[in-house]
């Protein structure tokens, strides 16, 4: 054996120091994978290697005979030449080993391994890792599959999406010829009603859900949508940006007539927003022209609340019965007698009507059609006129001048629970997944858990009852009898840590008279007022980036 050098010093415990500058030079990785921490080291005189494995990495030693540096210098080669028998036993192994089952040349391999070296386990993993990579996007469009890899990456987001197409020529291609940023645009229109709500109006929406031909026409190409994306992206970020700065354009509609002395409530789709007014009549409006195209008549009192839907308006007045009509004619097609005093509020979906009183009462009904509605149950339990009622599959959910809310099972039509907290009567809620959100003429708004009871958040900021409040996901919008509108952040509501002076966003003082009903959407608030007007505030700023 050739005895090592003197000159260079082995240590198996590498100092704080010796560590920092390994990291200084990049080779703390390179040393754990040679042979520098064997035991021994056979100095025998290094060969030409037979083996593609053996000249992966080249091990090295380190030199501490300067104190001031690091010297690295190559490692003597460990390589030996193969046996005369080596290639003999090499082929009959492997003859061997391909009859077993795939359990048993893991096992075998195991066992190998775990008579291999640190060294010779680093040089296994050089080996394996580039195996173990797939460019598979690559070989499946090799293999005329690329409709496979097109499917794969319709799971990624933009950002992932935007990373693909770096990666080479083979998967800018796949991403390019599948349309995939069309069909993320796609996806996120079908599933996000701000992204469906942008495309129509912004004009984009008859650029999707297209074959690549239709008509005869051209579609347009991978670059189209890839630049829209973006462009959709800042306009999403321009609209939150217009709701907390109060940027918005508005729009009035003048309701005043002869008799007219207030519009109480309202309902609007893209097309149409109908009204119920204080001289007893229903009118529908056209939101293009701000026309009033239709009014219905036959309430004797004021109407005070109304929902539609795509067949049928019903509507409850103060003459204390509900009327039902034909949402496209107008025809009154039944009217309901159950309530002795006005009918305050009303909800309906999914063949079920709740309606709720001045004579303290909530009315539980079934609607098999228009003309076929008839009483389930009748709830009693609140002290004062029942002002509001909202429901779902789980609960009916009940406010009244008595200061409380009630919670029912709207199955079993059982009382649940009481939220008690306010001082004054309530005027005004709604709920919806698991949050109730509630108004008061205390002038104070407060956010309840329904399943426990517990109140998360009081809100001040009104001057005067809290008439009508309206919540998404992201924001509560109220409206007072101070003729104030307000923009509330529910996401830091919801937090305790957040101050209470940051939870509203903005003040909207438009009206010149009590705000009795509001509804918003991603876009817009629509609200009515006492001082007979109802108003539009759009807060999609005119944008022309995506006009292509």
């Amino acid at each position: 054996m050739v005895q090592p050098n003197p000159n260079l010093t082995y240590s198996y415990l590498l100092s704080s120091a010796l560590i920092k500058e390994l990291f200084d030079y990049h080779l703390v990785l390179y040393v754990l994978r040679s042979k520098f921490l064997k035991h021994t080291m056979d100095t025998t005189p290094p060969t030409t290697p037979t083996n593609t494995l053996d000249t992966q990495y080249q091990p090295m030693l380190i030199s501490t005979s300067s104190t001031t540096s690091l010297n690295v210098i190559p490692a003597i080669q460990t390589a030996k030449k193969s046996t005369p028998d080596f290639q003999l036993y090499h082929d009959k192994f492997i003859q061997t080993f391909e009859q077993w089952q795939d359990f048993e040349q893991i096992k075998f391999v195991e066992t190998l391994l775990k008579h291999m070296s640190h060294y010779q386990h680093g040089q296994v993993n050089s080996y394996l890792l580039p195996m173990l990579q797939r460019d598979f996007v690559g070989q499946l469009a090799a293999r005329g599959l690329e409709h496979i890899a097109e499917k794969i990456l319709t799971y990624l987001d933009d950002t992932a999406l935007s990373a693909t197409e770096l990666v080479c020529r083979e998967w800018y291609h796949v991403v390019s010829e599948g349309m995939l940023w069309k069909k993320l645009i796609e996806r996120k229109v079908q599933n996000d009603s701000l992204w469906r709500g942008l495309s129509g109006r912004r004009g984009w929406s008859h650029y999707l859900f297209r074959q690549m031909l239709q008509n005869g026409g051209q579609q347009k190409k991978h670059e189209f949508y890839r630049h829209l994306y973006p462009q959709i992206c800042k306009d999403i970020e321009k609209l939150e940006s217009n709701w907390r700065t109060g940027t918005f354009t508005l729009h009035k509609i003048q309701c005043r007539s002869q008799n007219s002395k207030g519009v109480y409530c309202l309902q609007y789709d893209d097309e149409k927003i109908i009204s119920g007014l204080r001289d007893n009549t229903i009118k529908i409006w056209d939101r293009k022209t701000s026309e009033c195209t239709k009014v219905l008549t036959g309430h004797n009192g004021s109407v005070l609340c109304l929902q539609y839907d795509e067949k049928v308006i019903i509507t409850g007045s103060s003459d204390s019965t509900i009327r039902v009509w034909n949402v496209k004619t107008g025809e009154l097609l039944n009217t309901l007698l159950h309530h002795c005093e006005a009918v305050l509020h009303l909800r309906f979906m999914d063949g079920t009507m709740v309606t709720c009183s001045k004579d303290r009462s909530i009315a539980v009904w079934e609607m098999v059609s228009p003309t076929d509605i008839t009483i389930r149950r009748v709830l009693v339990g609140h002290r004062a006129a029942v002002n509001v009622v909202d429901f779902d599959d789980k609960y009916i959910v009940s406010a009244s001048g008595d200061r409380t809310i009630k919670v029912w099972d709207t199955t079993s039509c059982e009382f649940v629970r009481t939220l008690l907290g306010h001082k004054r009567g309530i005027a005004c809620l709604q709920y919806r997944d698991k949050i109730v959100v509630s108004g008061s003429s205390d002038n104070h708004i407060r956010i309840w858990d329904i399943d426990c009871g517990a109140c998360l958040r009081i809100l001040e900021g009104h001057d005067e009852l809290v008439r009508c409040i309206r919540f998404d996901s992201k924001r509560i919008v109220s409206g007072a009898y101070d003729g104030k509108i307000k923009i509330w952040d529910l996401q830091q509501a919801l937090d305790p840590r957040s101050s209470t002076q940051s939870l509203c966003i903005r003040t909207l003082t438009e009206h010149s008279g009590r705000v009795f009903r509001l509804q918003f959407d991603e876009f817009q608030i629509v609200s009515s007022s006492h001082d007979d007007s109802i108003l539009q505030f759009n807060f999609l700023t005119n944008n022309n980036n995506n006009d292509q």
